[in-house]
């Protein structure tokens, strides 16, 4: 018997801290972008932690009934920073296979801050869509600055010869947590970057 197509909502993976920071305003930010995802019907994947800013962002979409998957390497189970509250916890072998599926999941990425962890998956995530192994959105929220001295040294690798084109091109930046979804949705509706309308899971 042919099984059932049920659709999938478009998923968003967040990049961002797994300490709170210093600024009040990183917490509120988080919580708000997982309030906005939810209330929007759009899932949200990320690092699985239940600490700093990515329990922040889990809870908030949580609070307004959104769907939330957690991708965690098994060498960090050991310092009980899982987030066993989501729908579902996805456990890989290591932090390169935690990035792997996270982006594999994703429709789109959005970037809040972080430390080494959220740099380094935001620039490699920047570095594929440069070589074109994707066509995602990419979205930095710039609080309070926080991506500024980033964002100078991406003009600064144009400006010095090491990209074809501006790097800026690639990805939106926006400073307020409210212009995340807006600024998704009319990125996805660019024939560059526009995903099928929804993914589909077939069923039994």
């Amino acid at each position: 018997m042919l099984g059932t197509v049920a659709l999938m909502p478009r998923c968003v993976c967040v990049y961002c801290g797994a300490s709170d920071g210093r600024s009040p305003a990183f917490g509120a930010a988080a919580t708000s972008l997982g309030e906005a995802l939810a209330s929007h019907g759009l899932g949200l994947v990320y690092g699985g932690a239940k600490v700093g800013l990515m329990g922040r962002l889990a809870d908030g979409a949580l609070s307004r009934g959104g769907s939330v998957v957690g991708v965690m390497p098994l060498p960090l189970q050991r310092y009980e920073v899982a987030h066993v509250g989501l729908q579902e916890l996805e456990w890989t072998e290591d932090l390169r296979a935690r990035k792997h599926r996270m982006a594999e999941r994703a429709d789109a990425f959005v970037v809040l801050p972080g430390g080494l962890g959220t740099l380094e998956e935001a620039l490699e995530t920047l570095n594929l869509r440069m070589l074109q192994a994707h066509a995602k959105p990419v979205v930095f929220v710039d609080l309070e600055g926080f991506f500024a001295p980033l964002l100078a040294v991406l003009d600064g690798v144009a400006a010095h010869g090491f990209a074809h084109a501006p790097l800026r091109d690639l990805i939106r930046v926006v400073e307020r947590v409210a212009d995340v979804v807006p600024s998704l949705n009319e990125l996805w509706a660019l024939p560059e970057c526009s995903p099928a309308p929804a993914r589909r899971e077939a069923s039994q």
